[in-house]
């Protein structure tokens, strides 16, 4: 059974995303002073949570379009070891956040700065956009990504294939379609 498209999307925004981290001060010395993302909220608090009372502490980091990354940490060691912040070491699982290229450069410059290196910190080229990978103090990547402006015109189309470029990989025919890499697309 196929499932009709709905007719508009019911949600606005990223409000927040939200993980663990083991040390607060580094996490925040890391998003507001290395990245710039002001530290707008802290909420500590006390809540009978999944049968057991926890005492945590949550913080949220302000992105330009008032959506926010968060952060909990728990006052008790074995909450703390129950609930993470054990990120999977892959490049693959990442949050990315999109920048253009002024505030990319300038973060460039910050991370730079901040002394932060290979192999917390590279650069790829995908073509439709150019992207600055960090690595935060809990481990979790960080992608600062600019678009290229000739992707956007190739957005209605990406958008049209979507679903058969999805069935064509599925049944095996995995070549590229990126038409920004043309020596591998053919």
């Amino acid at each position: 059974m196929t499932q009709q498209m709905p007719s508009r999307i019911l949600a606005n925004r990223l409000h927040h995303t939200a993980y663990v981290t083991k040390d607060l001060e580094a996490t925040r010395a890391f998003y507001e002073d290395v990245l710039g993302f002001p530290l707008i909220a802290t909420y500590c608090e006390k809540d009978e949570l999944f049968g057991k009372e926890r005492v945590y502490c949550h913080v949220f980091f302000e992105l330009a379009d008032g959506s926010a990354l968060a952060f909990f940490q728990f006052a008790d060691a074995d909450d703390q070891a129950e609930f993470g912040p054990e990120i999977p070491s892959s490049p693959f699982i990442h949050v990315a956040l999109q920048v253009d290229a002024d505030a990319q450069a300038e973060l460039e410059q910050r991370i730079k700065a901040a002394g932060i290196t290979e192999p917390q910190t590279y650069v790829l080229e995908h073509g439709y956009c150019r992207s600055v990978y960090v690595t935060d103090p809990n481990g979790m990547i960080i992608e600062l990504t600019h678009d290229d402006p000739r992707a956007e015109p190739l957005d209605a189309g990406r958008r049209a294939a979507a679903h058969g470029e999805l069935k064509r990989w599925l049944a095996g025919q995995h070549h590229n379609n990126n038409p920004f890499r043309a020596e591998e697309a053919a």
